[in-house]
């Protein structure tokens, strides 16, 4: 069977190299006679995969040496929790912006730990916009302010950090390596592997060193970051297969020419797609033009009664996982650092034939 193109939202596509390299591992990793998932991750074969993967890491976004970097389980979801217990008392307020369903959810685990404090809701347009920072009503002391840079659903992406006296923290699961970013703006960059770094159950975050110690007391030991920044992230079992499949990742990335060249790429293949969106009437984009997602490409056709049609065809012409979030409707296009630009490229021709053979 040939492989197709993947425009899945998460899990998604991964590296065609690096799914070459998992096959030839598999048997014999590293010359132990043992797959990886079988290696103790005490290991010193697993430790230097470890080491060497955090430090590629750190290479490829410029990490600051006041920053841990973490592995942990549960997804961005959990840490939607963890940033309240690991920076706020129940007391203490934090900021939110929300410009679509995962800020939405964060702010309502923040809720349940402290004063989650809407600051921006753009529910009003249907998450197409993000809402001017003049309007937004901030706490006199948040611990700190929340975003998610990048909202797959509908699309939706920052695009230049707010201003913030608190600590931002970010959810970056779908735009995470996409680019180059300036780590040391943050307080805390959480994000699900299941986007740009690898398969789905493990979870990046990045953590500025001072706010490790604000952890509020008593908490579950796996719920603090210091647990995890403490022991190298190895206090328990770690999904060692997920973070093997990262450490490939990493360095495909640094043999492209790292973030620089990503970023190249990712806004053309993005620039290619809005343009044949915006070119025609049979195709529309509804989110605004200053916000929209290098990573996440909803799309919605004129006739809605064309889409089951366009579905169909699209996924005998090799083009899967097109169809939009069931909250949203429509098509989207997830176009993360493993899609090709040839991907892009076939959608666009598709789309072009399809609104002349049905427009």
């Amino acid at each position: 069977m040939s492989r197709i193109y993947n425009f899945s939202a998460g899990p998604a596509a991964l590296p065609l190299e690096v799914l070459e390299t998992i096959r030839s591992d598999i048997p014999d990793w590293n010359g132990t006679g043992m797959s990886v998932m079988e290696v103790s991750h005490r290991g010193k074969d697993f430790v230097q995969l470890a080491e060497r993967s955090e430090a590629n890491l750190r290479s490829l976004l410029s990490i600051p040496e006041n920053y841990s970097v973490l592995w942990i389980q549960g997804g961005a979801t959990l840490q939607m929790a963890m940033a309240p217990l690991n920076l706020t008392t129940e007391d203490d307020a934090a900021d939110y912006v929300i410009t679509g369903s995962w800020g939405k959810k964060a702010a309502g685990e923040a809720a349940k730990f402290c004063h989650a404090n809407v600051i921006a809701d753009a529910a009003d347009r249907n998450f197409t916009y993000i809402p001017d920072e003049s309007t937004w009503q901030r706490s006199e002391a948040a611990a700190y302010l929340h975003i998610t840079s990048n909202e797959t659903i509908a699309g939706v992406e920052f695009h230049s950090l707010p201003e913030s006296q608190a600590p931002i923290v970010a959810d970056m699961s779908s735009t995470i390596l996409s680019r180059p970013i300036d780590v040391a703006d943050y307080g805390v960059i959480y994000a699900g592997a299941q986007k740009n770094i690898g398969p789905a159950g493990i979870t990046l975050v990045i953590v500025r060193n001072d706010l490790l110690e604000k952890a509020r007391a008593p908490l579950p030991h796996l719920m603090t970051w210091k647990a995890y920044a403490d022991s190298d992230s190895m206090t328990n079992t770690p999904p060692t297969f997920a973070w093997y499949v990262a450490d490939l990742v990493f360095q495909h990335l640094l043999d492209l020419g790292g973030l620089d060249e990503m970023a190249r790429v990712n806004e053309r293949k993005a620039g290619k797609l809005y343009a044949a969106i915006d070119a025609s009437d049979f195709y529309s984009n509804p989110v605004a033009l200053n916000c929209r997602s290098w990573m996440n490409v909803p799309f919605i056709l004129a006739d809605a009664g064309l889409d089951g049609r366009f579905l169909e065809q699209s996924a005998a012409a090799g083009l899967a996982n097109l169809k939009g979030h069931r909250s949203v409707g429509g098509m989207r296009a997830s176009i993360y650092n493993a899609v090709p630009e040839a991907a892009v490229d076939a959608l666009i021709e598709f789309m072009t034939e399809f609104e002349r053979t049905n427009g």
